[in-house]
């Protein structure tokens, strides 16, 4: 962090941010590949797709985000044996799991090298993957059409988002894992936090993240975005196996569940806004971070 800027100025930035950030469709600029500008660090493995070191990030200050402290990603549960060995060379100290009861059932619980358990943090989805599950389940081209055709599937995902924001269970498991990545997992190891896709409840929690570390929020829907790049060619895979084994006449349908949208974002923003003024507000009340709290984040995750 340059010494020439105080940290005081530094927070004070960072919440004013918080406070302006609008979030407008098309927040990625035409012909712009968000994982370029900067680089983000991609985790390549076998059994998940949307891995990344949130670091790497310039911020509006002229400091940079540290890499190696904290990562963001999908569910790790069908790792290979492979995958976990590189996941042990990250260094992790705690593995932050939002998945509901249901996810964990069905995909099954995170593979993790020794000594690490995942702790659960269910952050609701608000019915998403039940929802989904049960439209595919159904097998009916005329149910599948009815649940999520017609706009249904991208008004579902803006119910979701909502209640990220609303509900008192979802922003206290929100605010613990902002508070461990600004006061650490114990020693000098790093955390992850993720969902079943990495891209809606682990894309909020990066989103407010690197908002308090002052990245521009340009920037910060940018990398939000990039869960569309990082997932594409899996979610065609699963919307071909989907057509292929007869369990959907339509798998395009899905698109809008597996996709993530700026107007799923806007839909926590304004929540956050209606309920508490802005979004530093939600900070400070909602979730309950003093300055301190964004005083020790920002010391700890930038040069």
């Amino acid at each position: 962090m340059p010494r020439t800027v105080s940290r005081r100025a530094l927070v004070g930035a960072a919440l004013t941010t918080l406070t302006a950030a609008a979030v407008a469709p098309g927040a990625a600029a035409a012909g712009r590949r968000p994982y370029q500008d900067p680089p983000i660090r991609h985790i390549p493995l076998q059994g998940a797709v949307n891995v990344r070191d949130v670091g790497g990030y310039r911020t509006l200050g002229g400091g940079r985000v540290r890499h190696g402290l904290v990562y963001r990603s999908d569910a790790l549960a069908k790792l290979t044996d492979t995958d976990v060995t590189t996941l042990a060379g990250l260094g992790l100290r705690r593995v932050v799991d939002y998945r509901v009861p249901v996810e964990i059932q069905y995909d099954g619980a995170d593979r993790l090298p020794a000594g690490l358990t995942a702790e659960s943090r269910p952050v609701s989805d608000n019915g998403l993957y039940a929802q989904m599950m049960a439209a595919i389940g159904s097998k009916d081209p005329a149910r599948q059409e009815e649940m999520l055709g017609g706009g249904r599937a991208a008004a579902f995902m803006r119910s979701v988002y909502p209640r990220f924001v609303s509900d008192a269970d979802n922003r206290a498991r929100f605010a613990a894992t902002l508070r461990d990545a600004a006061y650490g997992t114990g020693g000098r190891g790093a955390l992850l936090y993720h969902c079943t896709s990495g891209k809606d409840r682990t894309g909020w929690t990066t989103y407010m993240l690197l908002l308090l570390l002052g990245v521009p929020e340009r920037t910060v829907v940018d990398d939000y975005l990039a869960s569309n790049a990082f997932r594409a060619a899996y979610d065609a895979k699963v919307r071909d196996g989907l057509k292929q084994s007869g369990m959907m006449l339509d798998p395009d349908l899905l698109i809008p569940l597996q996709e993530v949208r700026t107007e799923y974002l806007s839909a926590a923003v304004d929540q956050a806004r209606a309920d508490y003024g802005s979004l530093g507000r939600y900070v400070s009340r909602g979730l309950g971070l003093d300055g301190h709290t964004v005083t020790a984040l920002r010391h700890r995750l930038l040069d």
